[in-house]
């Protein structure tokens, strides 16, 4: 069972999320809260998988209740909720670690979708929102950390795709390789730059010019 919070101060739409997570075979709801400073006591109760996080809430926002989550010990993978497209919030929680962000009247299958994806591992991102989320809030970019310049030349080339937002399948078509050897030059690009997934490496290519 993937274990699942949500967080959000209006109760009616955390009945509508609890009711489609619920109505899965392989989903259980096991807290709920309505503000940030909720949030952590009801993760730290019930140690879920997943915690859904509205950005916008009172007595503790969902920016500052993920960073808490985030720096204790074996976090949750968090989803911030948000109601529009282009949000700076969204975007400063992924870059602070959130495993990416949602609108909030997305298709219920696809919100099911993000939950298992996130715990699989990977990270989720408001569909068709990524280029110009990150193009509209990226300051003014920044040299590349050294670290970038240790990336041999296949690395480079599989970065930029995947910084386009190309799937494994997509980079592995193009660059004609495998999805296995797709997947193994990621995952050292990933540990070479310190970045934790994808969405972080989408945000890193934004920050430093390189997309």
């Amino acid at each position: 069972m993937i274990r699942v919070v949500l967080v959000d101060d209006q109760a009616l739409f955390r009945a509508g999320i609890r009711m489609v997570v619920a109505s899965q075979p392989d989903l259980e709801v096991v807290g709920e809260a309505g503000d940030g400073q909720e949030a952590i006591a009801v993760v730290r109760a019930t140690r879920p998988d997943v915690v859904l996080m509205d950005i916008r809430m009172p007595v503790m926002d969902g920016l500052a209740a993920t960073s808490h989550l985030l720096a204790e010990p074996d976090p949750p993978k968090v989803v911030m909720l948000t109601t529009f497209d282009l949000d700076e919030a969204a975007a400063r929680a992924i870059r602070e670690g959130a495993s990416g962000f949602l609108l909030k009247d997305a298709d219920p299958e696809f919100l099911l979708a993000a939950i298992r994806t996130v715990h699989a591992g990977s990270s989720v991102i408001a569909a068709s929102a990524t280029r110009e989320l990150f193009a509209h809030f990226a300051e003014a970019p920044r040299p590349a950390p050294p670290a970038f310049g240790d990336l041999t030349d296949r690395e480079k080339e599989i970065f930029a795709l995947a910084a386009r937002g190309l799937s494994n399948a997509e980079i592995a078509q193009r660059e004609f390789l495998s999805e296995a050897t797709v997947k193994t030059h990621i995952s050292r690009i990933l540990t070479k730059l310190a970045l934790r997934d994808r969405v972080q490496l989408v945000v890193f290519a934004f920050e430093h010019g390189l997309a």
